[in-house]
């Protein structure tokens, strides 16, 4: 074959190729047609109730990430920055979220679920709690704060709902129950955080600082932590309650800190009072000049080991452990007397103390 004919070949080639293509798109499509969209039926009440719930909240739910050093115990962190979510909590501009989200934080932004970005800094924080509380510098429009409720009617089995960014994702909801209450959550702090809120609504890292919610979609709890050997979600979540958000958020707008209410003393972990049959706190010895020690509160002997007082009750509330001693202490104020029913040498006797703020002298 010359060359000749085979350029004429190319040629019919091409011009066949060509009139292909125009007579495909010309020409009607005659496979199976598209499906018809079918009606969707209205929504039920259930689902009504949680798209209200999300539309209404999410826009005062905000994500938080801050700029640190590497912090190793943040979940949340990678590369020196640390998401995690916070809630509108007045018109002034300030918003709620967890201490360990801001630990270290050399900067911190707020992101709204419009996609707008400020600038905000710490105004205060509370480790004892796992609470801080930022002031955004400026924004074109604050949305509304949440509506709150209160922990102290809760009811196991009712429902809860969490808005948040898990993984840095944008605005997620997920839904459950109240699974327990009254649990206590250590905090970095080395203090316990009593009646907290347990749920198993899904929270994930990324979703700390974010609003636990009712089914009226009020403000019952800040999450803040999850029980987890992988740290995802496994159906065990904890939120700190909303009566206790509502006591210290606005001592740190004021002041930028809480005080810690004590009396001076160091005591024995249960364990301890546990193995030796005592009933109460057990006293190992008081601070030098503390209220307790201008009391008379007596330790442990430590020459001979002989036990000192035993803490029974506060106000005759009954004591079991410090976290009991605390929750009372925090309760009555810092400034204010308390009374305490103590066991010395096998006989009870109730003693006067002043509760001091012992967080300021550390």
């Amino acid at each position: 074959m010359n060359r000749r004919t085979v350029l004429v070949l190319a040629v019919i080639a091409a011009v066949l190729l060509i009139f292909a293509a125009g007579s495909i798109r010309q020409a009607p499509w005659s496979g199976p047609a598209a499906r018809a969209v079918a009606e969707r039926g209205a929504l039920s009440d259930a689902e009504k109730a949680n798209v209200e719930i999300f539309e209404k909240v999410s826009p005062s739910v905000v994500q938080v990430v801050t700029q640190t050093a590497a912090n190793p115990l943040s979940e949340e962190q990678e590369g020196g920055a640390a998401s995690g979510t916070g809630i509108v909590w007045d018109n002034d501009g300030h918003v709620v979220t967890n201490n360990h989200v801001v630990q270290n934080a050399s900067q911190v932004a707020i992101r709204f679920a419009s996609g707008e970005a400020v600038r905000a800094e710490i105004v205060g924080t509370a480790p004892n709690y796992d609470l801080a509380v930022l002031r955004i510098r400026s924004a074109r429009k604050l949305p509304p704060s949440l509506a709150l409720g209160s922990s102290a009617d809760l009811k196991v089995g009712q429902f809860a709902y969490a808005i948040g960014n898990p993984f840095g994702l944008d605005q997620s909801m997920s839904s459950g129950i109240i699974s327990a209450l009254k649990r206590r959550l250590p905090t970095s702090s080395g203090r316990e955080i009593s009646n907290v809120i347990q749920t198993d609504t899904a929270i994930n890292p990324g979703n700390s600082g974010g609003p636990l919610l009712d089914s009226a979609g009020r403000l019952i709890g800040v999450t803040t932590a999850i029980l987890s050997p992988s740290g995802s979600n496994a159906g065990i979540g904890f939120a700190i309650p909303v009566d206790i958000v509502n006591r210290v958020v606005p001592e740190l707008i004021r002041n930028g800190r809480v005080p810690t209410p004590g009396i001076g003393i160091v005591t024995a972990n249960e364990a301890v009072a546990t193995r030796i049959g005592a009933e109460g706190l057990i006293v190992v010895r008081t601070t030098p000049g503390s209220p307790a020690e201008r009391a008379g509160i007596r330790g442990v002997d430590m020459s001979t080991g002989e036990l000192g007082d035993v803490i029974t009750a506060v106000d005759g509330k009954p004591v079991h452990r410090l976290s009991d001693l605390a929750d009372q202490l925090e309760q009555i104020g810092v400034g204010k007397k308390v009374r305490l029913s103590v066991n010395r040498d096998g006989s009870a006797r109730d003693v006067e103390v002043a509760i001091v703020d012992i967080g300021r002298a550390q």
